[in-house]
Parts: C-alpha cells; structure tokens; sequence
C-alpha cells in the first residue's frame, strides 16, 4: 500500500473510533487553543483554564 493511502487509512480509522475528541483547554478559536497548549506545557491544564477565561 502507497504510504499516503496507508496514511488516509490510518485516519479514517481515527476518525470513525474517535469521532469527537475532547479538549480539557477551554478556548473560542484556534489561536486560544494554540495558545493554550503553550501554556499547559508549563503547568497543568485547570490552572491554564483558570488564567485564560477571556
């Protein structure tokens, strides 16, 4: 099997067992989910939900 048709696959496997993947981080838009993710690297995910209501 080609490696992007394996790839799409892959995916389509993902997508049909988890069909809608929870965030833990609170966020209105890519840009504050990115943000985010930075953040949580450096402490936990409540305490990034807490500082980042806006």
């Amino acid at each position: 099997m080609i490696r992007s048709k394996k790839a799409l696959k892959i995916l389509e496997m993902l997508e049909e067992y988890y069909p809608e993947t929870p965030t833990p981080l609170d966020h209105e838009s890519p840009f504050q989910l990115l943000i985010a993710v930075l953040m949580s690297a450096q402490t936990t995910d409540k305490k990034v939900n807490q500082v980042t209501p806006e």
